[in-house]
C-alpha cells in the first residue's frame, strides 16, 4: 500500500508479483531469502508500472468535460506559439460561443462545425453533406458572417471591437451627412 497509495492498485500489484514469482520460480535459489526475492519483484513491478504511466498521456472521461475545455486543454502546453485566434477565443466563454453556434440555422451550423471545429476539408464536407463544394463554401461564408454578427455585441462589451460608427450604414458603406439646408433647384 505504501508504494501505490491506492488499495486497488496495491492489490493488483501483489497479484502481479505472485504471478511473476510463479512464472520465474526456477530462478529462485533455495536457501536465500524468499521474502526479499518477492519484495524485489514487487518493487521492480511498481517501478515498471510507474514508468509506463509516465509515458501515457493524461486520461480524462470525455463525458465529464465540455467541448471548449478540451480545446483549451490541448492548446495549453504550447503557449509560446499560440495564434491570435486562440488568444481571442480565451476571452470568450463557452456559453457565448455555444449560444452563437446554436443560433445558426442547421445548414450553416453543420458546415461551420465540420470545417472550423472538426477541421475537415471543403471536399470532405461536400461528400459528408452530399452537396456541391460551392454550396459548402457559400454556407461557410454565411455561417461565419452570422457568427460574427452574433458575437459582435459581446466583443464590443469586452473591448475587443470598436463600437459601430453612426456614420456607417448597416452594410459598412459611408453615408452622406444630411444637409439641413434646402437644396437649390
Amino acid at each position: 500500500m505504501r508504494l501505490t497509495r491506492n488499495p486497488a492498485d496495491a492489490e493488483d500489484l501483489v497479484q502481479e508479483t505472485y504471478l511473476k514469482a510463479f512464472r520465474s520460480y526456477e530462478s529462485f535459489k533455495s536457501g536465500t531469502n524468499l521474502r526479499a526475492w518477492l519484495f524485489r519483484i514487487l518493487t521492480n513491478s511498481q517501478i515498471n508500472r510507474y514508468r509506463a504511466k509516465q509515458r501515457r498521456p493524461e486520461e480524462t472521461e470525455l463525458d465529464d468535460v465540455g467541448d471548449m475545455y478540451l480545446y483549451r486543454k490541448l492548446a495549453s502546453p504550447g503557449q509560446l506559439g499560440r495564434s491570435a485566434e486562440d488568444e481571442l477565443m480565451d476571452l470568450f466563454s463557452e456559453a457565448e460561443v455555444v449560444a452563437a453556434m446554436d443560433s445558426l440555422p442547421d445548414t450553416y451550423r453543420a458546415a461551420v462545425l465540420l470545417a472550423d471545429v472538426e477541421g475537415f476539408a471543403y471536399k470532405e464536407i461536400a461528400q459528408m453533406l452530399d452537396i456541391p463544394i460551392g454550396t459548402v463554401m457559400s454556407r461557410l461564408h454565411r455561417g461565419r458572417k452570422a457568427l460574427q454578427r452574433e458575437l459582435y455585441d459581446f466583443a464590443v462589451a469586452r473591448g475587443l471591437a470598436d463600437p459601430p460608427d453612426p456614420q456607417l450604414s448597416a452594410d459598412g458603406e459611408a453615408t452622406e451627412p444630411s444637409d439641413p439646408s434646402p437644396m437649390s433647384q
